[in-house]
Formats: C-alpha cells, sequence, structure tokens
C-alpha cells in the first residue's frame, strides 16, 4: 500500500526450518533424543513445534532448557496441546497409537507455517535435517507432501498383502517422516472417494475415517495413503534411506538408497529401540542418548558407535554396519570441519 513501510525477507540462511512431532504417553525421552539428534547436525536454525499431553509440557521445557546453549542457541521450541478441529476428539485419540492422528491437523493448527518436516518420536536424524529440507524445492507444481513407499518389494509389503482400503502405488507410504507444504496443502481441493466434487483437507479428513474406519489398520497412516491413492499428483516419493525401518533390513538388505549413501533418517518403529529384536537400532539411539553435548563426535559418539555394532553382526541387520555407518561418519566430519573452521577463523591472528 503506498506509504507503507517494506519489510525484507529474512535470507534463506537465517530462515527457521520446522521440524513438528507428536509425543504422548511414555515417549518423552524418545522424543527429546529425535531433537538431540537434529540439533547436533543440523546448519540452520530450528522451529521445533511439540504438541504434547498437558502432563508431558514442563517435562519438555525443563530438558530442553538443560541443554547447553551452545546448542539450545540453534533453535527454537513451541510446546501446544493435543487438539483435533473437526470430528470426535476421543475417536481420534484411539486411532491406532494414542494422539497419532494429530499429524493430521497440522496444516490446520499451524496457519501461520509455510512448510514443515513430521516426524515419529521415534526417529533419529544421521544427517542435517537440512538435506531433507532441501527437497521442497525439487516438488513440482501439484506436488504438496512427501514420503517413503512403506516397502519395496511388493510380496513382503504390508499394503500389498493385507491392505482392504485403497493406498498409494504399489507399496503404499509410510508416513513416520513426511514432508509437507502446508500452504499448497491448505488452497488444495482433493479428489475423493466421498463427493464427486473436490474437498479441503480439514473438510475431507473426519467424512473419510468415517467411511473406512472398519478397514484401517495403521490409522492416520492409512488415511494418508487413501488420501494420496486418490491424489497420486500431489505427493514427492523420496527413498527409503530417509525413512529406513527393521523391514529393510531384518529379511535381507534391500534398500538400495542406503547400500550405496548410507543411512540418513533412521526409523526404530515396533519399538526396536527398547527391546533386544534389533540391536543395530538400539545401539544408534543408545548412543545418541548418552552423547554428552560438547564431547567430541568420533570419540564420544562414533567410536562408541562402531564398538557396539561388532555386538550385531550375528543379526541381519548387524551384518550390513556400512549402511548406518557411512551417513553419519560423513556428517559428523563436516560439523569437525565446520567447528574448526570457525574456530580458527575466531583466532586467525594465532
Amino acid at each position: 500500500k503506498p506509504g507503507e513501510q517494506k519489510h525484507p525477507k529474512e535470507p534463506p540462511s537465517l530462515q527457521c526450518m520446522h521440524l513438528a512431532v507428536v509425543a504422548c504417553g511414555d515417549r518423552l525421552e524418545e522424543t527429546l533424543i529425535m531433537l538431540k539428534s537434529a540439533v547436533l547436525f543440523s546448519n540452520r536454525r530450528l522451529c521445533f513445534h511439540i504438541f504434547a499431553e498437558d502432563s508431558l509440557k514442563p517435562e519438555f521445557e525443563k530438558k530442553l532448557k538443560e541443554w547447553p546453549s551452545s546448542y539450545t542457541k540453534k533453535f527454537e521450541s513451541n510446546i501446544y496441546p493435543i487438539t483435533f478441529s473437526v470430528g470426535n476428539a476421543q475417536e481420534w485419540k484411539k486411532l491406532f497409537k494414542p494422539c497419532a492422528a494429530q499429524r493430521l491437523f497440522l496444516p490446520v493448527i499451524l496457519k501461520d507455517v509455510d512448510s514443515l518436516l513430521y516426524v515419529d518420536t521415534d526417529v533419529l536424524f544421521l544427517r542435517p535435517i537440512d538435506d531433507i529440507w532441501h527437497l521442497l524445492r525439487e516438488f513440482n507444481s501439484t506436488q504438496l507432501a512427501a514420503m517413503a513407499p512403506e516397502h519395496e518389494i511388493p510380496k513382503i509389503g504390508w499394503y500389498s498383502r493385507f491392505a482392504r482400503h485403497p493406498y498409494y502405488g504399489t507399496t503404499g507410504v509410510n508416513s513416520g517422516v513426511m514432508l509437507m507444504n502446508l500452504t499448497r496443502i491448505r488452497s488444495t481441493q482433493f479428489k475423493n472417494s466421498l463427493i464427486p466434487g473436490g474437498l479441503t483437507w480439514e473438510e475431507m479428513l473426519y467424512p473419510l475415517y468415517q467411511k473406512y474406519k472398519n478397514y484401517i489398520t495403521w490409522g492416520d497412516q492409512d488415511l494418508l495413503n487413501i488420501i494420496f491413492y486418490f491424489n497420486p499428483e500431489c505427493l514427492y516419493v523420496f527413498p527409503c534411506q530417509w525413512n529406513y525401518r527393521p523391514d529393510h533390513c531384518m529379511y535381507g538388505s534391500n534398500c538400495r538408497g542406503a547400500e550405496k549413501e548410507g543411512v540418513s533418517i533412521l526409523h526404530g518403529n515396533r519399538g526396536v529401540y527398547h527391546d533386544d529384536k534389533q540391536p543395530t537400532f538400539k545401539a544408534l539411539y543408545e548412543v545418541i542418548r548418552d552423547f554428552p553435548f560438547e564431547d567430541n563426535l568420533f570419540q564420544s559418539l562414533y567410536y562408541p558407535l562402531q564398538s557396539k555394532f561388532l555386538d550385531t553382526v550375528h543379526t541381519l541387520c548387524g551384518r550390513i554396519p556400512q549402511v548406518f555407518l557411512k551417513q553419519i561418519e560423513k556428517t559428523m566430519k563436516k560439523v569437525y570441519e565446520n567447528r574448526v573452521i570457525v574456530y580458527l577463523g575466531a583466532n586467525h591472528r594465532y
């Protein structure tokens, strides 16, 4: 408007990368370890959007404040109550795991956020979030979300064998790591099996749940598969190393991207961080959990990890340690080099 002062946009290097997670029940520690892995390796500033039960809010605030200032300055955090804008809240809460359906409502709740990365609590970042954030630039004009396939091989995939509802592609998609352009989601009319015309995201959620609730097993993930079955042009599919799960190695190695580049994001679903069924996954979780923030990454994280992996070689996942170690070693080298450069720059007169 005439006479109105213009405010320049923040340069991209200073803009937040938005990370959302939903935590209920006993997921406090798991969520904090996930956030820790994000902060350890990321380059740009992070904005955490934590959706949690009321009883967990003070615990999150307390624990995050205990982190060293050299890391707390790398992020800001917002903690929200669990809310559902349409339908019956109790029904949504009971869908699959407690509160998991909250992720379906992120476009409605976070109205001022353009794009974000949603992850489950049982995710670990083995490289900077910056790298998956860059995939937003690869979206074409119709794509508004990105997920990885549920499986690489249809004959052993869950959806291709058991699903009783529509699902995306030949094996379905896994929603544990989901990149979302919220602006596009809010403005799109989605094709559906409810009415001949399109519906907005918010209009579609509850009627879609009502139609398929007797056929879905994996809750909100199944609803997302149904949505993108009818709107395949809206989905960008990223490769399996961005959502690497036990299924990718427990039946033999079947994620070629991870074999080539290493695991980028580890997804320890089925509770494998907390039992002895997949010791390779548990080893990574425990090493990141126990890493003292200010210590040397190689000495206090990478070398203990190598040592723990020696005890897992009798398992199918443990037979391919390079898949788990390749990317995290590369990432730590970059972090270490960047710190050395910053240190030398500050002390260049010496």
